[in-house]
């Protein structure tokens, strides 16, 4: 059973991480719920969770929002999607993971991320166990938008 107060922290790591890489004030879309967790998007970070829940979460934007992201990060403009841009989002997804993860722990879900994977092309569809996921728009103006879908159950 996919729970609310799982969402939250990710929404609040996110906020707070992105504001701090980016400098700017990201808003939130409007919150939807699907069968299962998949992105449709042309770059996705995908981040394991395991302990007191368990599951995934990914991170997906388009190839434009990851190179503008990535080239902020890098401090140097990246005009098309390398490794080093690679590395930059995979980190954003690594601290924004590892924020709510702390914030999963004060809650009494202590849980263990695993690295991040980048997916990246068009019409790759990422799918992963059928527990509904929670889908987070984070929209950050210029940068573009970031979807957070977040897929997790208490382990049993």
């Amino acid at each position: 059973m996919m729970r609310v107060e799982y969402i939250n922290p990710f929404v609040s790591a996110a906020y707070s991480v992105l504001e701090m890489v980016l400098g700017i004030q990201p808003e939130k879309g409007q919150l939807a719920m699907r069968p299962g967790i998949f992105t449709t998007q042309q770059c996705s970070i995908v981040m394991g969770v395991t302990g007191k829940v368990e599951g995934s979460v990914i991170y997906g934007m388009s190839l434009t929002t990851a190179d503008k992201i990535a080239s902020h990060m890098i401090g140097q403009p990246i005009r098309t999607f390398d490794a080093l841009a690679a590395s930059a989002i995979a980190e954003l997804g690594n601290m924004i993971t590892g924020n709510a993860a702390a914030l999963l722990a004060e809650k009494g879900y202590t849980c263990d991320i695993s690295p991040p994977s980048i997916i990246r092309g068009s019409n790759v569809k990422i799918s992963t166990v059928n527990t509904p996921a929670l889908v987070v728009p984070i929209l950050l103006g210029d940068f573009g938008d970031i979807e957070i879908n977040v897929s997790l159950q208490e382990r049993k």
